[in-house]
Parts: structure tokens; C-alpha cells; sequence
């Protein structure tokens, strides 16, 4: 676990050394966390049938917004805790630590218990129908029981790499993975739980890691760990935690709300099945955008701790170095979507109509991804930094002010094409946007050297 010397590193070690350091574990972790909604997806179309997919995609507002609680306490304290750990404020760090396990019990018992009571109404309001609605139901019955659990787990792991451990992070969601995968085709196949099984599963591999997580810090040897005293809330902690990770909480509360709009339209021009081939284009693209999340997580330690310590040119090159490769991660994604569609979308279906609606969904939103990757980078790099309202703005940019506008015009004009086109609408005028905001931030800080 975290030691004093782990600060030196960050402030001292080769930039390139230290992202690569930190980036292949959060990678290799966020590829791993993404497989959680691919293998669903994978053997939920496979074994339960193409309206089940659709049902899954219905869920996506909902598990977007408990993600974005989930981001709100686990990325906003994690940045805190760097931020510390730069300044070497060494109590605070730990109580960081006991807050984000309060936080996380409270907002997690807190939203199930208020979407339960509403579950059917609000899937209905999603953009299910008679056919899909058993379906949605009951997947999220059994992700709403378990969401404490998800909470906590999510949580624990940011803070594991937040500590200097990102190879016990990646380790925690490689092994969740790995659990889920042996447990799903059982539930699913074996036992005939259906799309319940899926969600089942996934439970029962974040509870088995979670477990571990607190195991680690409950060791007393460790600098940062579990003690007595650091479970009160304490305000300044707990502002701070939530006005840096207001930025993530928002990009995921704004995601609900677009997904929300995203199925309605799609319902609305085409059927349940046009929602299916969102839900397929959607785990794809999840994919890539987490190994960039990956990369975000591997620069956020070295950029706020650099930060903290004032050490700009330091902070200037984890930037660079993290926008060329996840530019190289996108132009990959790109590739695949324009050169393979058929066969990627076949992995999720044997129905042919819905693969055949799938393919113009991944050709078309995967556009302009070669430029993607630079924007959130960026975006991610003005949370690192502690730069809260840059982040939200950002964050909010991309689906507020260009990505919503075009889902509520296009599909007039376009039909389902329309929705497709949304997206990358939205991913080049928001790259464009970061763009010019990383031009002044680059001015104002040769302003103050």
C-alpha cells in the first residue's frame, strides 16, 4: 500500500516511465470493468434472444446515473487524495478514505431504495415497451439490490490507485471479471435464470472483490488504511470530494438523460429492435472509451500530484503523452468500425435484422473517433488538476450543446439515420471546444512561470 516514498516517484521519476507505470494497470482495469457489459450483452443476446438485448439497453439511463453517484464520491476523492498526497498532508489522505466508504453507503442505499419504489413507471418513461419491459425489470431489480455493493467496490479500487496501487486496482476488476465470466453462461444457461442470471452474476464478482479491498486496508502496516476515526464525515472533505467529481457525476447524470432521449427516438422512427442495435453500438464504443478512461486514470495521479507540487513542465508532458495514445486507441476503433461491422455486431446476435440495423449504427457514430480521444483527455486533464469548472463545462459541452440538439433535429429529416449522425456531429465540435480551452490554459500558465 502507499508509502511517503511513492510521492517522490511521481515528482520525480521519468514522466513517460510513470504514465506507462500507472496507465497499463488502470488500461488493463477499465478494459476488464468495460467486459462486465459486453459479456452481458454477449450472452444475453446469444442466450436469451435480440429482444433481451433491447431490454438491456433500456437500463442504460439507469445505470448511467448510478455510475454518475458512484464518479461523483469515487473520482472526485481520488483527485482529492493525489492532490493531498502531493501537498503531503498525510491525515487528510486518510480521512479521505474513511469518507469515501460513508459516502458510498449512504448515496448507494440512497438510489436504490428511490428507484425501486418507481422501477416500472421509469422504465416505461425509458422508452420500454410491453415486449421488453420483463426483460429490463428484471435485470435491474437484481443491479439495484447489489448497488451498495457496486458503490463500495467502484470506490475502494479508485482509491487503490489513487494510494499508489494500480496494479492491485487492476488486479481487483481482472479477477471480478473473471468471476463473472465463469458464473454468467451458468446462471444463464444452466440454472435458466435468463437476463436475471446476468446481473446475478455480476453482484457476486463485485462482492467478491469488494471483500478483498477492504481486506488490504484493514492491514495496519499501511500508511493509508481503514482506522478508527476517519468514518465521520468531515464537511471540507466531503465539498471538496463533490466539487471535483461534480464534473463526472454530471457527464453521467446528462448521459442518462441523452440515452433516455437516444431509445424514445429510436422507438419512435424505427422499433424495439433499432433500440437492440444501440445497445450493441453502445457496448463497442464502451470498450474503447474505457481503455482511454484507462489511460485518464494512469495520467490523473502524476497531473495532480505535478500540479499540487508546481511542477508544470512535468504536468505538461503526462498531458502529451496521454493524448497520443489515446489518439492511437481511437483511430483503432475507427478502423474496426469501418472495416468489420458485420462480423463485431455478430457477436452479439444471430438475428440477422438486428446485426443488418447494427452495422450503418457503428460505421456512422464512429466517425470522427480519431479525434475523440484528445477531448477526453483534456477533459479529464482540468479534473485532474483540480479545474472543476473547466471539467464540467467540457463535460457538459459535448452532450448538452451539440449532442442533444442534433438527436432532437436530425431524426426528423433522417429517421434512425438521424441518430446516428448525431454523434459524430457532437464528437467534432466538442474536440474543437477543447481544443481552444487547452490553448488558454497553455497561455495562462506561461503567464504565471
Amino acid at each position: 500500500m502507499f508509502q511517503k516514498r511513492s510521492t517522490v516517484a511521481l515528482g520525480s521519476e521519468n514522466v513517460w516511465k510513470l504514465l506507462i507505470q500507472y496507465a497499463i494497470p488502470s488500461v488493463i482495469a477499465m478494459t476488464a470493468s468495460s467486459l462486465y457489459n459486453i459479456i452481458d450483452s454477449i450472452f444475453i443476446g446469444q442466450g436469451v434472444g435480440a429482444l433481451a438485448i433491447s431490454g438491456l439497453a433500456i437500463t442504460f439511463p439507469l445505470m448511467n446515473l448510478g455510475a454518475a453517484f458512484g464518479s461523483l464520491v469515487g473520482v472526485g476523492a481520488s483527485t482529492l487524495m493525489s492532490l493531498r498526497l502531493g501537498q503531503k498532508d498525510y491525515s487528510s489522505a486518510n480521512n479521505i478514505l474513511g469518507n469515501v466508504f460513508v459516502l458510498n453507503l449512504i448515496l448507494g442505499a440512497a438510489y436504490s431504495l428511490v428507484v425501486l419504489l418507481f422501477l416500472d413507471p421509469i422504465l416505461y418513461f425509458f422508452g420500454a415497451s410491453a415486449d421488453t419491459l420483463p426483460y429490463a425489470k428484471e435485470y435491474m431489480v437484481v443491479i439495484l439490490l447489489g448497488n451498495v455493493i457496486t458503490h463500495l467496490y467502484f470506490g475502494l479500487n479508485a482509491m487503490l490507485r489513487a494510494t499508489g496501487n494500480p496494479t492491485k486496482s487492476m488486479l481487483s476488476t481482472i479477477f471480478s471479471v473473471v468471476i463473472n465470466i465463469v458464473l454468467a453462461p451458468i446462471f444463464i444457461y444452466k440454472f435458466g435464470w435468463g437476463i436475471q442470471g446476468a446481473a446475478i452474476a455480476t453482484i457476486i464478482a463485485q462482492l467478491s472483490m469488494l471483500l478483498w479491498q477492504i481486506k488490504l486496508f484493514s492491514n495496519k502496516e499501511n500508511f493509508i488504511h481503514l482506522q478508527k476515526g476517519i468514518f465521520t464525515l468531515k464537511k471540507k472533505i466531503v465539498l471538496d470530494s463533490l466539487s471535483i467529481g461534480i464534473a463526472p457525476f454530471l457527464m453521467n447524470a446528462v448521459s442518462c438523460v441523452i440515452v433516455i432521449i437516444i431509445n424514445k427516438s429510436l422507438v419512435t422512427h424505427g422499433g424495439d429492435l433499432d433500440v437492440g442495435a444501440y445497445g450493441i453500438v453502445n457496448r463497442v464504443a464502451f470498450l474503447f472509451v474505457m481503455v482511454v478512461m484507462g489511460l485518464n486514470q494512469g495520467m490523473q495521479p502524476i497531473a495532480g500530484y505535478n500540479y499540487g507540487a508546481n511542477q508544470i513542465e512535468r504536468v505538461n508532458k503526462v498531458l502529451k503523452y496521454t493524448i497520443l495514445l489515446a489518439t492511437g486507441v481511437m483511430i483503432l476503433a475507427f478502423a474496426v468500425s469501418q472495416l468489420i461491422p458485420h462480423a463485431v455486431a455478430s457477436v452479439f446476435t444471430k438475428d440477422d435484422t438486428l446485426i443488418n440495423l447494427a452495422v450503418p449504427g457503428l460505421k456512422i457514430v464512429f466517425l470522427c473517433y480519431p479525434i475523440v480521444g484528445f477531448q477526453m483527455v483534456t477533459g479529464n486533464f482540468f479534473q485532474s488538476i483540480g479545474s472543476a469548472k473547466k471539467a464540467i463545462f467540457m463535460s457538459l459541452s459535448r452532450q448538452l450543446l451539440f449532442l442533444l440538439p442534433g438527436l432532437l433535429i436530425l431524426p426528423h429529416f433522417y429517421d434512425v439515420k438521424g441518430v446516428w449522425l448525431s454523434f459524430p456531429v457532437a464528437d467534432s465540435l466538442s474536440s474543437i471546444i477543447a481544443f481552444f480551452m487547452l490553448m488558454n490554459h497553455y497561455q495562462k500558465t506561461k503567464i504565471k512561470k
